[in-house]
């Protein structure tokens, strides 16, 4: 479906999930495409163009059921389906996404931690043990991990995505700054460029 799915509308999807639950917090059961553009910044048209991608979810003078709506965006991202994932590079960045993120609201379950620095190997971080880089091959033929988290430098990321992907791995969060997708089209890909992001702020500042 993702391919017939313009990558803007999927990117709006978590947004929408988010929303929802922060309604659903307040108590609420329903909600209009206005009424929910208004929280939004969106224009009604636009919601009710982005959820018809997927078949739409609202009743005509009723509005979509809060509950039921979150539910359906849930599914359609996959977070009720957990893909096991493993993180390398426990250096301030990984330990920081290890610790912060909350991997199981969003569809992955972290299974193996990895570090090739001995003085961090054995180390436990949410009750997983850091382990060595060396022992990836064996790690990944046995649990058959899908996704990988590489918190990484750059010069590291082309040899260990390569090992990866002959591994199985078919998908990357990746903050390495290394363009996997270019020698492997055939993984998913997401990048996270902290720098781009303050770049993008900069240059609305500029233009504000």
């Amino acid at each position: 479906m993702s391919g017939l799915i313009s990558n803007s509308v999927i990117k709006r999807l978590p947004r929408y999930y988010r929303f929802l639950g922060e309604l659903k917090a307040l108590g609420m059961t329903r909600i209009s495409s206005r009424e929910l553009s208004e929280r939004m910044g969106l224009t009604a048209s636009q919601i009710r163009q982005d959820l018809n991608c997927f078949g739409g979810f609202g009743q005509q003078g009723y509005g979509y059921n809060i509950d039921i709506l979150q539910s359906e965006i849930a599914r359609i991202l996959g977070l009720d389906t957990p893909k096991s994932a493993i993180l390398i590079g426990m250096g301030n960045l990984g330990r920081a996404v290890t610790m912060h993120v909350n991997f199981e609201t969003k569809g992955f379950r972290i299974i193996g931690l990895f570090d090739n620095k001995e003085s961090l190997v054995g180390q436990v971080v949410k009750n997983l043990p850091i382990r060595s880089t060396s022992t990836l091959d064996e790690f990944c033929r046995e649990n058959r991990p899908q996704v990988a988290i590489l918190c990484i430098p750059k010069n590291a990321a082309a040899d260990i995505a390569q090992q990866l992907v002959s591994l199985g791995i078919k998908g990357f969060w990746n903050f390495s700054h290394y363009d996997i997708a270019l020698n492997y089209n055939n993984v998913q890909v997401e990048n996270v460029h902290f720098g781009d992001s303050l770049m993008t702020l900069s240059y609305r500042l500029n233009n504000d």
